[in-house]
C-alpha cells in the first residue's frame, strides 16, 4: 500500500501524517508513506485545499484532517 500526504508542511499536514501512522500501527498494515510538498504535484491530484490523503493513488480526503476512525476505514477498504 502506498500512502501520500499532500501538503506544504503545515500543522494540519503533520497531524494527518501522525493520525495515518497511528491508524496503520493499530491495524497492523504496512505501507510506504511519502509527503508531497511540491504545489504542482499536489495540484495533479485535482485538490484545491490541503492537507490531502491519497491511498494507492486514490484521493480519500482533502481540505481537512479526518478522524483516525475515518482513516482506518479507508485503509481497510484499500487492502
Amino acid at each position: 500500500m502506498e500512502i501520500k500526504i499532500l501538503g506544504t508542511g503545515c500543522a494540519k499536514c503533520k497531524r494527518l501524517e501522525e493520525l495515518t501512522r497511528e491508524a496503520l500501527d493499530e491495524l497492523g498494515i504496512e505501507a510506504a508513506i511519502s509527503k508531497v510538498t511540491d504545489i504542482n504535484k499536489i495540484m495533479d491530484y485535482d485538490i484545491m485545499m490541503t492537507p490531502g490523503l491519497v491511498v494507492d493513488e486514490e484521493v480519500k480526503c482533502f481540505g481537512r484532517v479526518p478522524s483516525k476512525e475515518e482513516i482506518k476505514k479507508w485503509l481497510q477498504s484499500s487492502k
